[in-house]
């Protein structure tokens, strides 16, 4: 696929690591913060960024304004006032990959899910933002598998859902360039569910094996494509 530029929104783990990852394989990125000067300041950030020098460095509404993709690396508590943050002119027609979850932790460990069952994360960013075309995936793996992969020495498996069949086109062709050999597209936005409330057993499997580097990998019987 061709180069393209790449707001990533949120500059924390993830969305380093996506950033990172993003400009590894060719495409031009900056990472959308509140305040810039704040975050080139911090020492962690900083040490990464000396890493990166090809990642740029904006506010939400100025990495998003520039971009033709914005990746949605906030906490899912935080994601809406920070798509709010980057503008809705800025995000209309534009493909939004949501790779955030609805976790809640205000009541201790294990977090719990703000919304789920008959609603998703995802569904609420596409009804606060209707123009744009938003697209689910990534949200079911730790950060360092998002943008590789094969580190677990075999293809697994991630899911898009979303409602625009070329939104979700550009998203596949995305996660076969960072080495997903195994996408299923779920289908409509409303399949977000599924993916958003695997997050209470990733979490229980997390503790079980005693780290978070797995992945689900869905083996197919003789009958499925």
């Amino acid at each position: 696929m061709e180069n393209l530029e790449i707001a990533v929104l949120g500059t924390g783990p993830v969305g380093r690591a996506v950033a990172g990852g993003l400009a590894r394989v060719g495409h031009e990125v900056t990472l959308g913060t509140r305040d810039p000067g704040g975050t080139a300041g911090r020492e962690e950030y900083a040490a990464w960024a000396a890493e990166h020098p090809g990642v740029g460095l904006a506010t939400f509404a100025q990495a998003a304004g520039g971009a033709a993709l914005v990746v949605n690396a906030a906490g899912g508590d935080v994601a809406l006032g920070v798509l709010a943050s980057a503008g809705g002119e800025n995000l209309a027609g534009k493909v939004l990959l949501d790779i955030s979850n609805p976790l809640d932790s205000s009541r201790g460990f294990p977090p719990t899910l703000f919304v789920k069952d008959d609603d998703s994360l995802a569904e609420t960013i596409q009804r606060a933002h209707p123009d744009a075309r938003v697209v689910k995936s990534l949200n079911t793996m730790n950060n360092a598998l998002m943008v590789d992969p094969q580190r677990l020495g075999e293809d697994t498996t991630v899911f898009v859902s979303g409602d625009d069949p070329d939104a979700k086109a550009v998203v596949t062709a995305l996660l076969h360039q960072l080495g997903h050999g195994d996408v299923i597209d779920l289908g409509g936005i409303e399949t977000a569910r599924g993916p958003e409330m695997w997050l209470p057993l990733w979490i229980r499997i997390n503790l079980a094996l005693g780290g978070n580097d797995f992945n689900l990998k869905i083996v197919r019987g003789p009958t499925l494509r």
